[in-house]
């Protein structure tokens, strides 16, 4: 039997579409090679791959009452992730992805309808009764809720995504209460290992922080001083690198939870997140348990260990 976890975050409509490079030179008029419609946002992609993996995903979000509405709202039953926690709002949140021959993406998430809503706490806290884990993305509507869940005592894990330092203003209440924090690498002031010590100094109460290195693969601490690293890979190859992240942090979550150890989870995290950029909208499609314990045997992770603690 699964694990139970509340999600909350975003549920958005998305489209996404190839680009030749970076920097976007203008053109009047393109038309792209292929092109997308799918529903993800951070809540919504989080919550699908713990759900395709055998886990019950109660999620919490805000679907607007116009046509992307409609869509979100059909997608989400469809992927069995409709429920209570899903609320109304005026607008539903939207998104856009660009998406580089190699992989690479530039997002542009569009969530002001939603951000000045406020999710009724009521429902938040009767979702969370009974879970293992709240996973609280860190989008705007969520941050009232954070208290809430750090007097439920139910562990939290956040994903504080494209931070620089330990003492970001706008991410310090998710990583006040967070015992699981995972990031990217794509805009750290410093090395990877440096992150993860700061996060463990300035915030006693996280027990792993772990660093997405994108193709690289991931970089992970726990509290008693170890460092692992899993090697990156990617056995369909790289599309589009669209929440990448998303799938490492919820697929290293179910692992966790799953197992309690951190060796086995990051190893199919990374493997999982690997499988997934082959798409081109990774956030579509998910593995199961089984399809993913199938894939491991054919794409063996590599594995490092070191200490954080260790003084320079």
């Amino acid at each position: 039997m699964g694990s139970k976890i509340v999600v909350a975050g975003v549920s958005s409509l998305y489209m996404a579409m190839p680009v030749a490079e970076f920097p976007l030179r203008y053109a009047s008029l393109r038309f792209p090679d292929w092109m997308r419609a799918e529903v993800s946002g951070a809540a919504c992609h989080i919550a699908d791959t713990l759900r395709a993996l055998g886990d019950e995903a109660r999620l919490c979000t805000f679907v607007g009452e116009d046509v992307a509405g409609e869509a979100i709202n059909a997608s989400l039953r469809t992927r069995g992730l409709f429920g209570p926690g899903v609320v109304t709002a005026p607008s539903s949140s939207l998104g856009l992805v660009l998406v580089a021959p190699d992989g690479r993406r530039s997002g542009h998430p569009y969530v002001a309808a939603v951000n000045t809503v406020e999710y009724p706490v009521d429902v938040f806290r009767r979702l969370l009764r009974g879970v293992d884990l709240a996973v609280l993305t860190n989008t705007a509507f969520v941050r009232p809720l954070l208290g809430h869940a750090r007097a439920s005592e139910v562990p939290i894990a956040v994903d504080v995504h494209l931070i620089t330092d330990v003492e970001d203003a706008y991410n310090r209440p998710w990583l006040e209460v967070a015992d699981i924090v995972f990031c990217s690498h794509e805009r750290l002031a410093g090395p990877p290992e440096q992150w993860v010590a700061g996060v463990f100094e300035r915030y006693p109460g996280c027990a792993i922080a772990a660093v997405g290195l994108g193709g690289r693969g991931c970089l992970m601490g726990l509290r008693d001083g170890t460092l692992l690293e899993a090697a990156g890979v990617a056995p369909r190859g790289v599309m589009s690198t669209s929440g990448a992240g998303d799938a490492l942090f919820a697929s290293f979550l179910h692992g966790w939870l799953a197992t309690r150890n951190p060796i086995t989870a990051l190893k199919d995290a990374v493997l999982h997140a690997g499988w997934k950029v082959g798409d081109t909208f990774p956030s579509a499609t998910s593995l199961t348990e089984e399809e993913l314990a199938r894939l491991r045997e054919d794409h063996p992770i590599t594995m490092s260990l070191d200490r954080w603690d260790t003084a320079a």
